[in-house]
């Protein structure tokens, strides 16, 4: 017998669990057709397992997402919070009956307040949107992750995303000042502040950042917003390996050997050190990759390319300055961009990295190991060694100022064997980060994908207490199970 998608048998518990939401959301909001809710089932992660959720729910109001977590609670089901669903570490990954609870349609910009300098959004606010809202009222929202055209500042508060620009303004732990959310049971927590200053209680605005709704259900968020920068001008420069390209860094970044503490002179520049808005690196794999997919015309003797860039008033001056420290690193040639359409086209080759290097093989596990910027040479050549043992392209694009580095494993998804030592190279990666005395991730955060390795990273004691904290705010354990522990 055929029969229809709409009269096809359902399960007698899903029917039930899609009853009671039914109860507060309207039927627009509840989608239960298994060929649908199966796309709202992964991030962009891979290796990570993802199961069949019984229901998605696309609130557009708290109250409606009350109701959720209330239902959930009554019933006992998980709840999976979802935003775009960009995540690299299977986060947003759905478990075997759950409800996801995709905030998608909550992307209303409630507030921009000049004077205070604030912005008050949903969830679903798409990063970009927010920028270009703020940006005519002369402000700026400084985090930046390379998905911002398409992730949402809820997805952005889970993950704690980071961003190009968190060289020099840091990353969206910094701007998160106050939240709304509705806890396991369905309750409304503010935590936070309107305010540049406050210090009442527990931070718990912080716990929330990088939860990966664990803990509750971002549904506002105060943000804090700086004055709009003048447009940055960029430097691009070639050096004969990723070593001398890491040694420009830290004469970029460093103090030059001085004792005194570094001191702003107004612009860019420190006594001995500079604070530059970007600072990016590309080892040769990455730009052999962007040279294959858009025939940019870098030269193939390039070992790295750094790229950076200056907001200040005189950036000139600046990267005059750091283009005689590449120099001095070794660098093989340095260009300065002299306007902001010349800064777009040498950026172009970092913004395309990603995309050129999933072309080499068609699928993409790209890691997030942080090192002090001192090793970040030695993550390098670790890398290299690393890909030629296991016989893989991996390619690294770095947010070098920082120290975050992207190692890009690029493998035949279709290969078993191929796969297997992806999988182990990855591991690979995350272990000499550690041993470099970094982290695990430093902004894609824990999801599926570095369960064991976040477990490493902070050991028996840390996890305890983690783990109590998660009990606190969902002692039924229905919120995103199965990620970060």
């Amino acid at each position: 017998m055929i029969v229809s998608r709409i009269e096809a048998p359902r399960d007698e518990a899903t029917d039930t669990l899609a009853d009671r939401l039914l109860g507060g959301l309207p039927a627009e909001a509840v989608l239960t057709d298994p060929d649908v809710t199966a796309s709202y089932a992964r991030d962009m992660a891979s290796f990570c397992p993802a199961g069949a959720p019984a229901v998605v729910v696309l609130p557009r109001t708290v109250e409606q997402v009350q109701h959720v977590m209330r239902t959930a609670t009554a019933l006992r089901v998980p709840v999976v919070p979802q935003g775009a669903r960009t995540g690299l570490s299977g986060a947003a990954n759905a478990t075997d009956g759950c409800i996801v609870l995709s905030l998608t349609k909550m992307d209303r910009i409630l507030e921009i307040d000049p004077v205070d300098r604030i912005a008050v959004v949903e969830p679903g606010v798409v990063n970009a949107a927010l920028s270009r809202a703020v940006g005519e009222h002369g402000l700026a929202y400084p985090p930046d992750p390379s998905s911002w055209e398409m992730c949402t500042i809820g997805g952005n508060i889970g993950t704690a995303s980071g961003g190009l620009c968190c060289v020099k303004y840091g990353v969206t732990a910094e701007y998160v000042l106050g939240l709304d959310v509705v806890l396991a049971d369905g309750r409304l927590l503010r935590t936070g502040r309107r305010t540049a200053k406050g210090v009442a209680g527990y931070d718990l605005t912080r716990l929330f950042v990088g939860s990966e709704g664990s803990l509750g259900i971002v549904v506002r968020a105060v943000l804090a917003l700086k004055p709009k920068p003048p447009e940055q001008l960029v430097l691009a420069a070639e050096f004969p390996s990723a070593s001398a390209a890491c040694d420009a860094v830290c004469r970029i970044m460093g103090t030059q050997g001085r004792a005194a503490p570094a001191r702003e002179d107004g612009g860019g520049r420190r006594a001995g050190g500079h604070v530059p808005s970007l600072l990016e690196l590309m080892d040769r794999t990455t730009l052999r990759a962007v040279n294959d997919l858009a025939r940019m015309g870098l030269p193939e003797t390039t070992e790295a390319l750094l790229l950076v860039a200056f907001d200040t008033p005189d950036p000139a001056a600046d990267l005059a300055a750091v283009g005689a420290l590449c120099e001095a690193a070794g660098a093989t040639q340095v260009v300065r961009a002299d306007d902001a359409a010349e800064s777009a086209l040498l950026l172009q080759a970092r913004r395309m990295s990603l995309t050129a290097l999933e072309a080499v093989k068609g699928t993409t596990m790209i890691d997030d190991v942080c090192v002090p910027r001192s090793r970040l040479g030695d993550l390098l050549d670790g890398v290299a060694r690393i890909a030629e043992r296991h016989r893989l392209t991996i390619g690294v694009c770095a947010h070098a100022g920082d120290g975050n580095t992207h190692p890009t494993v690029c493998f035949d998804a279709q290969d078993p064997d191929e796969s297997r030592r992806a999988r182990a190279s990855f591991d690979e990666i995350m272990a000499l980060g550690l041993e470099l005395g970094g982290t695990i991730t430093g902004e894609h955060g824990v999801g599926v994908l570095k369960k064991e390795w976040l477990a490493r990273e902070l050991g028996p004691v840390g996890v305890e207490m983690q783990q109590a904290v998660k009990r606190a705010f969902d002692p039924l354990g229905i919120l995103n199970p199965g990620k970060l522990f």
